[in-house]
């Protein structure tokens, strides 16, 4: 890909679970260039969710910027999934398989119904990690990984740090904490804040700024700060956030701070995104979902390995409802992406929040029937965003932050723009309705 040529872009890299998407943004966010280096996720097991982390945290972002880098470029950032962890040795290389969210080896007993998203689910996956290498350099989440690879510098924001809890106890590594899993503090990557400088890409002028979070980088070029906005990320979890005028305590969901001051977001992950999604597409045969009756159509219960919220059971099963002769995979695909609106729209009622807006973020939006299926299990309107990658935006937002380029996170409003909105079909809304009725039967939800 040839270099950019507009002064002032800034480059947002995000390590996801499949892939590392890369784009060039400038000043108004208008994206320039962008590349996606795919990697392969592990399923050895079916409690085990890994990567190959020098292949995904260290060789693909350098892949990503390599394409994307030119003289124009003032500064570089890194978002990633959490919680994460590998084992590094002295050169910032990974000796281990990277853990991801969800794995069995963080599984923490009696962690249902917490306040924050995978409470103690880092500091088990450091106990495996520190018995596993006892004499590893660092124990490091995906960030740290990248952004040693690109700058020389193992850091991680601070709201990456929070999810580490309670190894992370809000100002610094904690070190009795850190000792009970095997590791020291010294052993733990430096934590700053997002949108702050914390070095400069190796073999450039651009300055190397600290990310955040990617669903917290998607949120701060959504748009989705109003009282009632709705955001849902569509990447292989998917997560819906319900923007609050005040925090509020809702069993089962989550309740974190907005970047928007004083406000709240409630909601939660659910693994019926992409992961659940791309797993059916797998396994049925070519069908196009438009074509199928909208009263024939059965109910799947997607929790293909477990739920995250609001059930927070990692041995959920899926289950497909009501299954007869007349249905061929055209149907079993409408399904499946019912399923995942089913768990937006159950999410939002959970919530009991009333509802503005719904927008949607993450690669899924480009897949026509998943947007489709949620406007008409949700019944309402969904704007998609006009960047897909939202992420990787988000952190190419805090990389000008980081070059001094922009003083204030909520100046990233100007970002956010919709590129379509997606009506729901009056004649899916009633038969959709009566499906969700019974999925909330099969999955025992107490609003059913």
């Amino acid at each position: 890909m040839a270099p950019v040529s507009r002064e002032d872009v800034t480059i947002g890299i995000d390590v996801g679970t499949t892939a590392v998407k890369a784009v060039v943004a400038d000043g108004d966010g208008k994206v320039t260039a962008r590349v996606r280096i795919p990697h392969e996720l592990r399923v050895p097991a079916p409690d085990r969710f890994e990567h190959d982390a020098d292949e995904a945290w260290r060789r693909g972002p350098m892949a990503a910027l390599d394409q994307l880098v030119g003289p124009n470029v003032k500064a570089v950032a890194v978002s990633a999934m959490v919680p994460s962890v590998t084992a590094v040795d002295s050169t910032g290389r990974p000796r281990t398989p990277g853990l991801l969210y969800g794995d069995g080896r963080g599984r923490v007993p009696g962690a249902a119904q917490q306040p924050l998203p995978a409470v103690g689910e880092a500091a088990e996956f450091l106990r495996w990690m520190a018995a596993e290498a006892p004499d590893a350099a660092g124990y490091w989440p995906a960030p740290a990984v990248a952004n040693y690879a690109l700058g020389g510098e193992a850091v991680i924001d601070f709201a990456t740090a929070i999810t580490s809890l309670p190894l992370f106890d809000g100002t610094g590594w904690n070190p009795r904490a850190c000792a009970d899993c095997g590791a020291s503090v010294d052993q733990m990557p430096r934590v700053e804040t997002f949108g702050s400088a914390i070095g400069q890409v190796r073999g450039s002028d651009a300055v190397l700024g600290a990310g955040a979070i990617d669903a917290l980088c998607e949120q701060i070029v959504s748009g989705a700060d109003g009282n009632g906005d709705v955001l849902v990320l569509c990447g292989t979890t998917l997560i819906v956030w319900i923007t609050s005028p005040q925090a509020r305590e809702v069993p089962g969901l989550w309740t974190i701070p907005h970047t928007a001051p004083g406000k709240s977001q409630i909601g939660g992950a659910s693994n019926a995104g992409g992961l659940f999604l791309g797993w059916v597409d797998r396994v049925l045969g070519p069908g196009d979902p438009d074509t199928v009756d909208p009263r024939r159509v059965p109910v799947w219960l997607p929790y293909i390995r477990g739920e995250r919220t609001p059930f927070h059971n990692p041995d959920r099963r899926a289950m497909l409802d009501g299954l007869d002769l007349t249905h061929d995979a055209a149907s079993l695909r409408r399904a499946a992406f019912e399923a995942s609106g089913f768990v937006v729209r159950h999410l939002l009622e959970l919530s009991g929040a009333p509802v503005a807006r719904i927008v949607a973020s993450g690669g899924g939006t480009r897949v026509e029937p998943w947007m489709r299926a949620i406007a008409e299990a949700t019944g309402r309107p969904v704007q998609v965003s006009r960047v897909p990658e939202g992420a990787a935006l988000g952190a190419a937002f805090l990389a000008r932050m980081a070059a001094g380029l922009e003083s204030s996170i909520a100046d990233a409003d100007r970002w956010a723009s919709v590129e379509r909105v997606v009506q729901p079909r009056p004649e899916w809304v009633r038969p959709t309705a009566d499906r969700y009725r019974r999925f909330l039967e099969l999955s025992g939800s107490r609003l059913a």
